[in-house]
């Protein structure tokens, strides 16, 4: 079984403050120094260009939740959690300097380009974006690192649309796809975990490796999702759940994390096969413990 991959995704918890970004990072660059399991593998942010995202209406209407925003109109908000290009510049730099992987979901056509300018190992598609085909034939035939992608809100019919207009030019193989169900935060009965089974069964065999986005609740779920096949595991990361924003809540603490990623970790080591009848550590107690005692005739 490959090992877990996990992905940090501050999103817009950074509450547009390139300050409490770099906090972030930093942090979990100390993650491993704690113990050398919890280390985190990538980190993720999102990019948007919110006047092609948004109609002018919904650009200038209020946010559904004006408790939550950042500005008078939900555009207003939206762009003040937004990054430009120059900025993603640094955050890539000061992942580099903890020695993590940087990371962007692209949720349009501008941001895509943007982000292929800086060239990361990996970009994101999320749920909202998987059926916008301008950007996907952008990052299937202008970016060579890996593709990801999460299957939120899609159904099987679109499943089968975006993995086969990946396969058109052979990039399948460079796609990770996500089961994913697109709440915040996510009742345990409507994570159903078995679509990682069902991903793994139906596509598993055409792209790179299935992983699993969550939005839940605690980490437990995640070690049973290790153990339906789910190698790579994006979970959103915020130094404080009682932050103002629509994410916090659905979001892991640094300690949470921290016992993700220990947890996801062991969870691996123990998921094997023995590889002898008696392993090395048994055959001590066998012959401490072990006693054969024949049938009376």
């Amino acid at each position: 079984m490959q090992k877990p991959v996990i992905i940090a995704e501050i999103g817009c918890n950074h509450k547009g403050d390139m300050n409490i970004a770099h906090k972030m990072i930093k942090l979990l660059g100390t993650f491993k120094l704690l113990n050398e399991n919890s280390y985190i593998d990538i980190v993720k942010f999102q990019k948007r260009t919110n006047k092609e995202l948004l109609s002018q209406d919904e650009y200038n209407a209020p946010h559904p939740n004006p408790r939550n925003s950042y500005g008078r109109t939900y555009g207003e908000h939206r762009e003040f959690l937004e990054f430009n290009l120059e900025q993603n510049k640094q955050l890539k730099k000061w992942c580099e300097e903890e020695g993590i992987t940087y990371s962007t979901s692209t949720w349009d056509l501008t941001a895509a380009k943007e982000i292929v300018s800086i060239n990361p190992k990996l970009i994101k598609v999320p749920s909202a974006s998987n059926l916008n085909f301008e950007m996907l034939e952008y990052l299937r035939d202008n970016y060579c690192g890996e593709i990801h992608l999460s299957f939120g809100m899609t159904t099987r019919e679109e499943e089968r649309k975006i993995i086969d207009f990946f396969k058109l030019k052979n990039r399948a193989k460079d796609m990770v796809i996500y089961a994913c169900t697109s709440g915040y935060p996510v009742p345990f009965e409507d994570i159903c975990l078995n679509e990682i089974t069902r991903l793994k069964e139906t596509y598993g065999k055409e792209v790179k490796a299935i992983g699993f986005s969550g939005h839940h609740l605690g980490i437990a779920v995640d070690i049973a999702a290790l153990a339906l096949g789910a190698t790579y595991f994006e979970r959103h990361f915020t130094l404080d759940r009682t932050w103002k924003g629509t994410d916090h809540a659905a979001s892991l603490e640094p300690q949470g994390l921290q016992k993700l990623a220990r947890d996801l970790r062991q969870a691996h080591l123990a998921l094997q096969y023995k590889d002898k009848e008696i392993l090395d550590i048994e055959a001590v107690q066998r012959k401490k413990l072990k006693h054969e005692v024949e049938l009376c005739k």
